[in-house]
């Protein structure tokens, strides 16, 4: 959970600089975010084919490069470069979200 926290902490300075003194809407961001990645792992685990497949990863990378959170980036890059549907890859995805939910 170390790197999950690196993760984090990568995002909340981002929505930090974004949100300012303002906690409530630090959080609406953060949850904003979180539903964002959510819905496109909802999406790619779904995906059977490689246009839908696609655009759901590419929309994963931008939000991850948004946030400059690397890992989900990296993740995102994984899926780029797999067949649509591949389990390990939404696994994997799907595992960075609830640990990154938990934080």
């Amino acid at each position: 959970m170390c790197g999950m926290a690196q993760d984090a902490g990568a995002l909340d300075v981002t929505l930090a600089a974004a949100a300012g003194e303002d906690r409530q809407l630090y959080e609406e961001l953060r949850e904003a975010f979180r539903e964002s990645v959510a819905r496109q792992v909802d999406l790619l685990s779904r995906s059977r084919c490689d246009g839908n497949w696609t655009v759901s990863a590419m929309r994963l990378k931008g939000l991850a490069a948004s946030f400059h959170v690397d890992p989900l980036h990296e993740l995102a890059e994984r899926a780029l470069e797999a067949a649509p549907g591949e389990p390990t890859v939404v696994r994997a995805l799907a595992q960075w979200l609830a640990e990154f939910s938990e934080v």
